[in-house]
């Protein structure tokens, strides 16, 4: 589509247009979203966020991701870490991996160093090989805050 690329809350319009998707489709957050919200047993982004709401239509995945935050602590959950992996054979998010961690441990109301990105192509195989899309993996540690 005829829009920015965004990964990680960071714009990479210059290496190729967005992705598909009803918000701004940055499938970095997107899948730490789920991680966070599946490792509290509270559903999943669409859950959340569905797309079937014209509210979230071209929203800030950023945005999903601060509430995220703001609702597990709010349910009594503190976020120990999160590390995520992009699937795709561009853009190269490598060269941008320290702003990458900084946005999204704001978002997520913790330290850089709680956050880890990795990046990973899928060796020219497939839909994602041939850059026709990309894919995202999260895991999200929790643990219950202390009163």
């Amino acid at each position: 589509p005829a829009r920015p690329m965004w990964l990680g809350g960071v714009e990479f319009s210059e290496d190729r247009p967005g992705l598909k998707g009803h918000s701004d489709a940055d499938v970095l957050i997107h899948a730490i979203v789920d991680a966070l919200l599946g490792a509290a047993g509270l559903g999943d982004i669409g859950l959340h966020f569905p797309d079937t709401d014209q509210k979230w239509k071209d929203a800030s995945s950023t945005h999903f991701l601060k509430t995220t935050s703001e609702l597990l602590s709010a349910r009594g959950w503190l976020i120990i870490n999160i590390d995520a992996t992009l699937v795709a054979e561009r853009p190269r998010i490598m060269r941008r991996h320290d702003e990458i961690r900084q946005v999204l441990a704001n978002a997520a109301g913790v330290t850089a160093d709680r956050v880890g990105v990795k990046a990973t192509t899928n060796e020219t195989l497939g839909a994602i090989g041939r850059g026709e899309g990309a894919a995202a993996l999260a895991v999200a540690t929790l643990a219950r805050a202390r009163h």
